[in-house]
């Protein structure tokens, strides 16, 4: 945007100045993104960039650590690539076994603190509904006590019947943690819903589940599929609940790489953090397409 002909040299100064601290707290922000990156090639077994690295040498770059992904844990890596191979990575490969765990718990948990979240969002959205704040500030408490707290209450609520080191534990764990993004978003969507819609449905004679299925779902579906986006985030990105309620076998992405950096230090976890990074820039992208979608139902124009 062109600065207008009247603007003095101090406000031109602050102007570019403004726009090159932004451009330097940017840089510090995905600075160490920008480092896990090129490492993740890295042929050598080190966090360090080589000297071959740093000269472009071709030789110093591989793709041995995503390949370390399927085959480590295999019972025959070295074996030739068919259906047999892949099926022994499927099987046996220990960060294939967190990856399903992570997409299996991620995607159950969100179903349920979707449903849940949307639900207590138009609930919350009533004028009539008595104590909404109080109600409102139990529900988001999870994202406001501290982590271990929340973590260590479920693992001894857990235990009394029977939920640790299950995978049903490990959902409900997620869907608490998860339901008050959803809350939120929804939450938020709902502001800008104008109510006059359901008085009309309901004049008209439609019940409640039609009035809500074909006119106030249509238009908030773009911030219940962004609270589902970030409860799927927290799902997946969560590992003190891990390490508190679940077993080996329910092992996620994130306990691997914990693991992984306290037992054997490798590169692979460089290479499973590029993955995940392309992973959330696509779910933010997702994310920032439906708030501009969830504004032109709206007829919010920005210029």
């Amino acid at each position: 945007m062109a600065l207008p002909p009247y603007t003095t040299l101090g406000e031109k100064i602050w102007y570019y100045l403004f726009r090159a601290i932004c451009g330097l707290i940017f840089l510090f922000l995905i600075m160490p993104i920008l480092v896990v990156l090129p490492l993740s090639f890295n042929v050598e077994p080190y966090f360090t960039f080589t000297e071959g690295m740093l000269r472009f040498d071709s030789e110093a770059y591989s793709m041995r650590w995503y390949k370390d992904i399927l085959t480590n844990g295999m019972a025959a890596p070295d074996a030739p690539m068919d259906w047999a191979w892949f099926a022994d990575s499927w099987k046996n490969g220990q960060w294939i076994r967190a990856i399903k765990n992570s997409f299996i718990i991620g995607i159950a948990s969100t179903l349920i603190a979707t449903s849940l979240g949307t639900l207590a969002a138009i609930g919350l959205s009533r004028s009539e509904m008595p104590y909404k704040r109080f109600i409102m500030a139990v529900l988001i408490s999870p994202m406001i006590v501290p982590l271990v707290i929340t973590a260590a209450g479920m693992f001894y609520a857990f235990a009394q019947i029977q939920l640790n080191q299950t995978y049903i534990g490990v959902i409900l764990a997620h869907v608490v943690l998860g339901t008050p993004f959803v809350i939120i978003t929804v939450t938020a969507t709902l502001v800008g819903f104008d109510k006059s819609l359901i008085r009309a449905s309901n004049s008209l004679g439609a019940g409640a589940g039609t009035t809500f299925f074909k006119i106030q779902m249509p238009l908030i579906l773009p911030g219940v599929i962004s609270g589902a986006l970030f409860a799927f985030i927290t799902s997946f990105d969560e590992v003190v609940a891990i390490i508190f309620l679940a077993s080996p076998e329910q092992r996620t992405i994130p306990r691997q790489m914990w693991s992984g950096i306290r037992e054997q230090i490798s590169p692979t976890i460089l290479a499973v953090a590029t993955l995940l990074v392309l992973l959330s820039i696509i779910l933010l992208t997702v994310i920032e397409l439906l708030r501009r979608r969830s504004e032109r139902l709206r007829g919010i124009t920005r210029t």
